[in-house]
């Protein structure tokens, strides 16, 4: 079992020029983190005030998402800790897991399959470099 630790503020990174508002924006960042295991069950998420500070946003928005995760079962909140990430997803193995990351990244591909198609692009040459971009080392 991993140790709970405390998240840092900049676990979050905003679009600033995406249509998607800020507060979805970090619901789906959140979501993503969980499902990849990048974050824990247990794992105290940044306060409000310290992640609307460090994006540079109004409280409200940080709080709205907050809330969303909450309600989604993601998140929960603990009396004099804040917001947690939540056990009740951590057990997501196997086959249910790669589902829904692949799931998590359906609306993505979905954004660029219609962006390809308004360029009239042919599938293969995007197929390939979309491929040799998720073998390419960062």
């Amino acid at each position: 079992m991993s140790l709970s630790r405390d998240l840092p503020a900049d676990i979050f990174h905003i679009a600033t020029g995406s249509s998607d508002p800020i507060y979805r924006q970090m619901i789906e960042q959140v979501r993503r983190l969980v499902i990849g295991g990048q974050i824990s069950a247990g794992d105290s998420m940044p306060s409000v005030r310290e992640v609307a500070g460090s994006l540079g946003v109004n409280p409200m928005t940080v709080s709205k998402a907050y809330s969303m995760l909450e309600s989604e079962g993601l998140l929960e909140r603990r009396r004099g800790m804040g917001m947690i990430v939540s056990s009740m997803h951590s057990g997501n193995r196997g086959d249910q897991q790669s589902e829904a990351k692949l799931e998590l990244l359906k609306p993505s591909l979905q954004k660029l399959a219609q962006e390809a198609k308004q360029l009239q692009l042919d599938p293969e040459p995007v197929i390939e470099l979309f491929s040799n971009l998720l073998k390419k080392k960062d």
